[in-house]
């Protein structure tokens, strides 16, 4: 464990999708929330165990909150690219979850050093997450979810959007080809 983890808290290394660390949005017409899908390849073991050990441990400090016993039916955060994202290239071969905050998230570069250009941190591209995971109870629906934490952008990658530079969309245009 790093020396901020707990029974709970991980420090996840992943790719950003659907990632809203500078503004809240909101869900189906929820509570604005910052948020990122984390993506994480099948073959990063070692993380996967954290996240499992965890949501273990979270599941065990929520016993309360659930009448003492584990609920049957209870909604886990980790799931399978390849089951739920059959579709998205992007989530092939990985694991991924969903982690969102009412405050937000510090976000920082390499050296941790806060990142002001928000151009600079996008889906697509790569980092760490803290994230801390916690039990809910909430009109019904029991589970367990993740509780983003900070923000650390370690590499660029490939954009996750279907939006289009100016560049490949425009060519320089001279005045008077506009006057027309």
């Amino acid at each position: 464990m790093s020396k901020n983890e707990t029974p709970t808290k991980v420090i996840v290394p992943c790719r950003f999708s659907y990632l809203h660390c500078w503004e809240p949005e909101a869900i189906n017409g929820g509570e604005p929330k910052y948020s990122v899908s984390a993506i994480i390849p099948k073959s990063d073991k070692e993380t996967i165990k954290k996240i499992q050990a965890a949501v273990e441990a979270a599941k065990q400090e929520s016993l309360s909150k659930w009448g003492g016993k584990i609920p049957p039916n209870l909604k886990l955060p980790l799931r399978d690219g390849d089951i739920d994202r059959p579709e998205d290239e992007t989530y092939k071969g990985c694991y991924f979850f969903n982690a969102n905050s009412r405050q937000a998230p510090q976000v920082v570069d390499k050296q941790v050093q806060p990142i002001l250009d928000q151009t600079e941190v996008y889906s697509g591209c790569y980092g760490r997450i803290s994230v801390n995971f916690y039990g809910y109870n909430s009109n019904g629906n029991r589970g367990v979810a993740a509780g983003l934490g900070n923000i650390q952008k370690l590499k660029d990658g490939e954009a996750l959007s279907s939006r289009t530079n100016a560049e490949d969309d425009f060519e320089a245009v001279e005045d008077e080809d506009f006057l027309g």
